[in-house]
């Protein structure tokens, strides 16, 4: 039934809001297969009598495999039945990619730093840390595998899922709509609150860039760049300090003369840890004072799209219907869970 607003003009959101739940009921049930295929895994090696491997490295594989090769594409296949339109597309200017670059990683380590405040706080009050999924699950990952599966794979298949999937299918109900859903889905779907905070406004940011452009190539490219910078980079420097030794020394009385031997020896690392904490604190500020400029000059204006939403009805409309609410609950559930396991 349709319902009314204003005098003349009606607006069918019987069929927009079963349009939404059919985006959030394909999504759930992509995530369940995802988890289902991982599960699989483990019924297998037991099945077998077999041990899982302790190996960090086989771990991954074993977790990452059935998800981008099985868990993901059978998500895409059923989000497809979806009707949906793309984004016109449009060029952009080699500055203003640079410019995008460096909004990205400002928008990563500021909320990084917000989401882990958030989560230091919540272990105080529980009397316990949260774990980092994150940093636990990549620790001790060999760097050539980290990169392949963060650098190559997540934004690939990723920005797909989160930027192509929900924008095509979400942009004729205006540019605002297809954005803020981009980004939260794309943060509930990393399941922890660590990542929530940053990944979900990064993800908001690429989204914008993808309803401007229309081009995934786009957002594809800052994302890789975004994981480089937030992971590989710094494995690699940690990979060449070393760290031990540092902290014998420390602990030890921090001995002038071995903290200079230290330095001596590892110059190359110092120097490239030295260039990476002032890249970070450069793009946070720089960045920071961009985004700043950009929404006071209001640059980051959306489109109302071809079916625009009434105000006051987005809500109800986009989230409060099954098939949304059972995507966002599931992974709300799973982040209270990481949080107080």
């Amino acid at each position: 039934m349709e319902e009314t607003y204003g005098v003349e003009e009606t607006y069918d959101f019987k069929g927009t809001r079963k349009h939404f739940s059919r985006l959030g009921l394909w999504f759930f049930v992509g995530t369940i297969i995802i988890y289902a295929v991982q599960i699989v895994v483990e019924i297998i090696f037991l099945i077998f009598r077999l041990d899982l491997p302790e190996d960090v490295n086989i771990n991954i594989i074993l977790s990452a495999v059935p998800m981008y090769l099985i868990g993901m594409p059978a998500l895409i296949a059923l989000v497809n039945m979806v009707p949906g339109q793309k984004p016109e597309k449009r060029s952009m200017k080699v500055w203003h990619f640079i410019v995008a670059v460096i909004m990205s990683f400002a928008i990563m380590y500021i909320f990084n730093i917000v989401g882990t405040m958030i989560t230091d706080i919540i272990g105080g009050i529980k009397g316990g840390e949260v774990e980092n999924v994150l940093e636990s699950a990549l620790s001790g990952a060999s760097i050539p595998l980290v990169f392949v599966y963060t650098v190559i794979c997540a934004p690939i298949m990723e920005e797909y899922v989160f930027r192509k999937l929900i924008v095509d299918r979400t942009v004729r109900y205006g540019q605002g709509v297809a954005v803020l859903l981009s980004g939260l889905m794309f943060g509930l779907f990393h399941g922890n609150l660590n990542q929530f905070a940053y990944t979900f406004c990064l993800g908001m940011f690429l989204a914008f860039i993808y309803v401007k452009t229309g081009n995934l190539k786009i957002t594809i490219g800052l994302h890789m760049l975004v994981n480089i910078m937030g992971g590989v980079v710094g494995m690699v420097i940690l990979e060449i300090l070393d760290l031990d030794a540092l902290t014998a020394i420390m602990e030890s009385g921090a001995d002038s003369t071995a903290l200079y031997a230290f330095a001596v020896e590892n110059i190359g690392g110092l120097l490239m840890l030295l260039a990476y904490e002032f890249l970070v604190y450069g793009s946070m500020l720089v960045g920071g004072i961009l985004l700043i400029v950009a929404l006071v000059r209001k640059q980051f204006q959306l489109a109302p799209g071809e079916e625009p939403i009434p105000r006051g009805a987005r809500f109800r409309t986009v989230i409060l219907n099954p098939g949304m609410l059972l995507y966002c609950l599931i992974w709300v559930a799973l982040i209270i869970w990481q949080l107080f396991m």
